[in-house]
């Protein structure tokens, strides 16, 4: 029998990967080894450490894994690209650093399931506390953290545009609240973004690079893992590939799968863990049937609702080229456009009365622009992106064949349900309703995109499915839970009926949460680690949450 080299080997250095990488390594005694598949986040790299530069890593093959979904039957056939991070950090080098926990009843939801009862609302919180130093928030808040790796600043939303919209979300009826991420989620404010002294802070940059320093952390990258290895049961290491060079295998006490919720379950399926006879049909020998490996995935759809902007104060002027030398010497200065997301404000807000909690989330940006960096009209103009929360169309991640370097299928189904239809026309209903009123007149140059010609419910739905693109929010292939589609013991983190091996990261949600997701995976690759590592974990917190449905009740009385 091969010498253990490690202790733990972290499958993948991305978001809950370097978060665990920081925490299983604090203890000198455990020899931890992160294999990563793509590169470093050089220091020099300014299109992942300047957040304005978010648009040029997207679709980008030196940044980017560039998946795409399979056609997409509602969507009229249409791909759906699907950016995935191929750098040290994963998504968290690439994505648009806003920072939302969640709704509270999201955990709640989570907790309702067999064996889910310590990740509710209660049991998260104090981790989402331990992980984050939120500058903006009072200290003796009871539900922000002051301590953690993870800075948060809020949004400055300096913009005139932003003021302007903040108040027409009062003047449509929905109240402001002072935290998305405090005691109530519902309503619109200034947003907590990973952005600290003008500088992207990624998980790499707050857990990783600090934790390289220790001599029994190792970090690999260009390192792509192709298989687990098993005796039996048990897994007992992996092999990879760095290059066109030979496969190299690595043994370990425990293998953790953070490859994000498409890359773990393709990784388990490679090395046969799945549904069996799905595996058998492409040759790969079976070590563990298990059904529910890529099934339930979710996702969020998005879309920009576009207005022109009669007046000359959006951010389009800053987009030409030959801005470009100037803003990037303020830059270095950690000051001017640069150094913003600009997603600085936004919310979350119910589309019915007859959801419990916020099922629509807005971010507002004061250009009209693409994610590609694309304007649709040249000029000034601004935004609100918009999509339904908790959709319930479900879809799959479904390996094509023994090869790993294959892109496997995703299907995510988008439209596909009466609800998700539903909740996309009182989306952009709502929208509209919102940059419509009194307070944005002084700027409002009219609806650019959809355009006013889209009105009916019907011409809503088609104008979503040839426009809609991924909030980048995959989840849920390997949902925690205890009952026959679970794959992950909530309890431990372990797959099911397997020793050696367990999953951190997105794909372990059993239900997508209510905002972007990089916090609550965070969350959970915090939580992982004292379950992994056996400490007592973090008290339950007592502090009460805001409740749409008993602040109605209240205010009935």
């Amino acid at each position: 029998m091969a010498p253990v080299q490690y202790d733990f080997v972290i499958v993948g250095g991305g978001s809950a990967g370097s978060a665990l990488a920081n925490r299983l390594s604090a203890d000198p005694a455990n020899r931890v080894l992160v294999l990563e598949a793509g590169r470093s986040d050089y220091p020099w790299d300014v299109f992942i450490h300047m957040p304005a530069a978010l648009t040029y890593p997207i679709g980008s093959r030196f940044y980017d894994w560039k998946y795409e979904s399979e056609p997409e039957p509602h969507m009229g056939g249409r791909r759906v690209y699907h950016a995935r991070g191929k750098v040290l950090g994963g998504s968290s080098s690439i994505n648009g650093m806003i920072f939302q926990r969640g709704n509270p009843m999201d955990y709640e939801r989570w907790a309702a399931d067999p064996g889910m009862e310590t990740w509710d609302y209660a049991h998260c919180l104090p981790y989402f506390r331990r992980m984050e130093n939120c500058l903006a928030a009072d200290p003796d808040d009871e539900f922000r953290g002051h301590d953690g790796p993870l800075v948060l600043e809020r949004g400055p939303a300096t913009n005139p545009l932003f003021g302007a919209f903040l108040k027409a979300t009062e003047e449509a009826g929905y109240a402001p609240t002072d935290d998305v991420n405090g005691y109530r989620q519902e309503g619109f404010a200034k947003f907590d973004r990973n952005v600290h002294r003008g500088r992207r802070l990624s998980a790499s940059k707050a857990y990783l690079k600090p934790a390289m320093k220790r001599p029994n952390l190792t970090v690999r990258t260009r390192a792509h893992v192709t298989r687990v290895l098993f005796e039996g049961k048990r897994a007992v290491g992996v092999e990879y590939r760095r290059g066109r060079g030979a496969p190299q295998q690595v043994r370990a006490r425990e293998v953790i799968l953070c490859g994000g919720a498409i890359n773990s379950p393709q990784l388990l399926q490679l090395s046969g863990v799945g549904n069996a006879a799905e595996l058998r049909t492409l040759g790969i020998d079976v070590v563990h049937d298990l059904p529910g490996v890529g099934e339930n995935m979710q996702d969020h759809l998005e879309v920009y609702v576009q207005y022109a902007c009669k007046q000359p104060v959006s951010m389009q002027p800053y987009m030409a080229k030959w801005r470009a030398p100037f803003i990037g010497l303020q830059w270095l200065f950690r000051k001017g456009p640069a150094a913003t997301n600009h997603f600085e404000a936004g919310g979350f807000a119910r589309s019915n009365e007859d959801v419990d909690y916020p099922n629509l989330m807005f971010h507002f940006l004061p250009v009209a622009v693409r994610y590609d960096g694309s304007s649709p009209a040249g000029g000034h103009g601004y935004q609100v992106h918009v999509g339904p929360m908790y959709s319930d169309a479900i879809g799959s991640v479904k390996i094509k064949s023994k090869d790993p370097r294959e892109h496997p299928a995703l299907r995510f189904n988008y439209l596909s349900t009466e609800q998700d239809r539903r909740e996309w026309v009182e989306a952009i209903r709502v929208a509209r309703r919102l940059l419509d009123q009194p307070a944005l007149a002084p700027y409002n140059g009219g609806e650019v995109s959809p355009g006013p010609e889209v009105e009916s419910d019907e011409e809503i739905l088609a104008w979503v499915a040839k426009e809609g693109e991924t909030a980048l929010h995959p989840s849920c292939t390997c949902k925690m839970g205890t009952d026959d589609m679970a794959v992950v013991d909530p309890a431990s983190m372990r797959v099911h009926g397997l020793d050696g091996l367990r999953v951190v990261d997105a794909s372990v949600m059993p239900y997508v949460t209510n905002g972007n997701i990089y916090a609550p995976v965070m969350m959970i690759a915090e939580k992982a680690a004292d379950l992994i590592l056996g400490k007592e974990p973090q008290p339950p917190s007592k502090a009460a949450y805001y409740r749409h449905r008993d602040a109605q009740k209240q205010a009935e009385r």
